[in-house]
């Protein structure tokens, strides 16, 4: 397979993982350039990796790079990944695929009319412990999924973090923020959602920041901070969510997922590894299961280079701008649910994204 040079658009913090990681696929990928609004941040990261260094402009003009990673802020997702397209360029985004649903489907329509791929992160859904949930349900070791949960539960951002305004603002919150892992890691295992049933609120309009450089800070809050609802999925499966930053403490797993055969907890949707735990009638307790596919690691990139294997070779890949889109909807839905106080049906429906193989040896997807 021919190697695809690839640009990253967006250097803060998370652009580091990204250049590291790249040299877990050295026979797939490689990174030739870097851009950034501030110069400055590009110039050094760019120095830090010893790749180029571009202005948005010129990155995706270079006819080197075939594909454009945005790692940019939220709000401009959508207006890089359209102007990366605009250059025939292949594009991969970071969450959430876009802000704003209509972007989204945008996005994936204007790709379909210049033959280009779309992906998406979250990918920790290819990591070994979600794929291994998905063997151990398409395996039947606990039958038929038929409900299960999801909760994302703590307090906030606010107390600790630096710069916490942002995560009250449209586009941010609780669902947005944390929602794309989990919501990715249920419709990998289940397939994708049917509907949403819920109810949004936020229980104060503003909030203090405890951060020693802002402390006593007052924070405007613009977004839902709890939302409690169920999704329906196709499968006939039907999962209820709880999502908030009303939290201080609680005993809940991440997701857990009950069949007719048993139980299984799932590990933390934004990582890639364990522990994955199920149970079965007649055991005394939970067990341990062990991990069946690789990428036990930090691996983001994965979804980059299972993306880059699939436009080689003509195949599907996993991270799709479908599933990101399926996953943008499901989430607005909270809210749409909520204000019409109803069920609201999902319109845009993906494909049930194939599994890895197990064992495979780090540095492969196929």
């Amino acid at each position: 397979m021919k190697k695809m040079k690839i640009g990253i658009v967006g250097c803060g913090n998370i652009s580091s993982t990204y250049l590291k990681n790249a040299g877990i696929f050295p026979k797939i990928l490689e990174v030739s350039a870097c851009a950034d609004i501030n110069k400055a941040a590009a110039d050094a990261k760019a120095a830090e990796f010893g790749i180029k260094s571009l202005s948005v402009k010129e990155i995706v003009a270079d006819k080197e790079i075939e594909l454009i990673v945005n790692l940019t802020i939220p709000a401009v997702h959508a207006q890089v990944n359209m102007q990366a397209m605009e250059s025939g360029k292949h594009v991969y985004c970071e969450k959430p695929f876009a802000v704003d649903l209509k972007d989204g489907i945008k996005i994936l329509e204007m790709a379909k009319r210049k033959k280009l791929r779309v992906g998406s992160a979250p990918d920790t859904f290819l990591g070994a412990g979600y794929q291994t949930c998905r063997k151990i349900l398409d395996d039947g070791w606990i039958g038929k999924a038929t409900n299960g949960s999801a909760m994302i539960l703590s307090k906030g951002p606010e107390g600790w973090h630096p710069n916490p305004f942002f995560f009250y603002q449209k586009g941010a919150g609780p669902m947005f923020d944390m929602g794309p892992y989990y919501m990715t890691a249920l419709v990998s295992m289940l397939g994708p959602v049917k509907s949403v049933t819920a109810s949004a609120t936020s229980f104060s309009k503003e909030r203090t920041a405890g951060h020693k450089d802002i402390v006593g800070e007052k924070i405007k809050v613009e977004v839902p901070t709890h939302y409690t609802g169920f999704m329906e999925f196709h499968s006939g499966a039907i999962i209820t969510v709880i999502v908030g930053w009303e939290t201080h403490r609680h005993t809940h797993s991440p997701i857990e997922i009950y069949g007719t055969e048993g139980s299984m907890q799932c590990p933390d949707p934004n990582t890639f590894g364990g522990p994955v735990k199920i149970f079965r009638p007649g055991n005394p307790d939970w067990a341990d299961s062990i991990l069946t596919h690789s990428y036990s690691g930090n691996s983001r990139m994965l979804g980059v280079a299972d993306m880059i294997s699939g436009i080689r070779n003509g195949k599907p890949h996993r991270c799709s701008g479908e599933l990101a889109l399926h996953v943008l909807e499901v989430m607005h839905s909270f809210e749409a649910s909520t204000k019409n106080g109803g069920r609201v049906e999902i319109k845009n429906r993906c494909q049930h994204p194939q599994p890895l193989k197990p064992g495979l040896m780090e540095g492969l997807v196929e």
